[in-house]
């Protein structure tokens, strides 16, 4: 089973049904549906959480609580965060989720911003790529 981590843009793109909100809606069902292991960092969920409570959405909780009933949650740590001061990745937010990727064995990076993610050392796809990969997977594994 594959290992992806859901960079924040894609899951507010299904969050607020912007852009290609389907793809993300798409990748978060195979998630809840155990068909790709889904991680989020932990400090995608706090800025989920700010986000969320300054649109005033009323249902800030209850969002939260079901993200972290779908995904898999990496704990920052200290070694993540030195190791991201080592990056390629300028932007120290994008390093620490590339190192915390590491890490943790994540295969991929799901993200719409591919250009943030360019000296990645995990490979970054588009929310529609990753939906192509598991279809070619589901090809060959017929899972």
């Amino acid at each position: 089973m594959k290992k992806i981590l859901i960079d924040l843009n894609v899951l507010i793109d299904f969050l607020n049904k912007r852009n290609d909100h389907l793809d993300a809606a798409k990748i978060v069902d195979l998630c809840i549906e155990n068909k790709i292991e889904g991680y989020l960092c932990a400090h995608e969920v706090t800025t989920l959480a700010y986000f969320l409570t300054k649109e005033r959405h009323k249902k800030t909780k209850s969002i939260i609580g079901r993200i972290l009933d779908i995904f898999l949650i990496i704990s920052v740590t200290e070694v993540i965060l030195r190791e991201a001061l080592d990056s390629r990745i300028k932007d120290y937010e994008d390093a620490v989720i590339e190192s915390s990727c590491i890490q943790n064995g994540i295969d991929y990076i799901v993200s719409r911003n591919l250009k943030d993610f360019k000296n990645s050392r995990i490979k970054a796809i588009s929310p529609k790529e990753c939906i192509t990969e598991y279809k070619i997977l589901l090809g060959n594994d017929k899972n």
